[in-house]
């Protein structure tokens, strides 16, 4: 891409911010859905190429560093995220619905117990 190109189609973006760097080969990555899984393959790409190298980047709208889109590779996927999110809200959840069921279970095992031995 060419590097003119490059800083006219940045303009009025996220991008802006870093196109004064758009100097000497620069190559583009963009992605509209998950920051994570782009930063992995570009990093997938840059081993299998070592001749390339990772200057730095724009994810959701915040200028990185090398080192920081390395940590975002390292993340999980959002789906995964999600799922521990969940999990982790779910299982306080759980745990009460059990200790109330138990709690309700033992009275009525106690109120059955008064009942026979009333009848008795």
């Amino acid at each position: 891409m060419k590097n003119t190109l490059a800083k006219r189609a940045s303009e009025g973006t996220p991008l802006e911010a870093v196109k004064d760097t758009f100097a000497g080969p620069v190559g583009v990555a963009i992605s509209y859905q998950e920051p994570a899984l782009l930063a992995k393959k570009v990093l997938e790409f840059v081993k299998a190429n070592e001749k390339l190298k990772i200057r730095g980047g724009v994810i959701e709208g915040k200028v990185c560093e090398a080192e920081e889109i390395k940590a975002i590779s390292e993340l999980p996927s959002r789906e995964t995220l999600l799922a521990i999110f969940i999990s982790t809200v779910q299982s306080p959840l759980s745990k009460l619905a059990a200790a109330l069921n138990a709690t309700l279970a033992q009275f009525v095992y106690a109120m059955e117990g008064l009942k026979n031995k009333r009848e008795v």
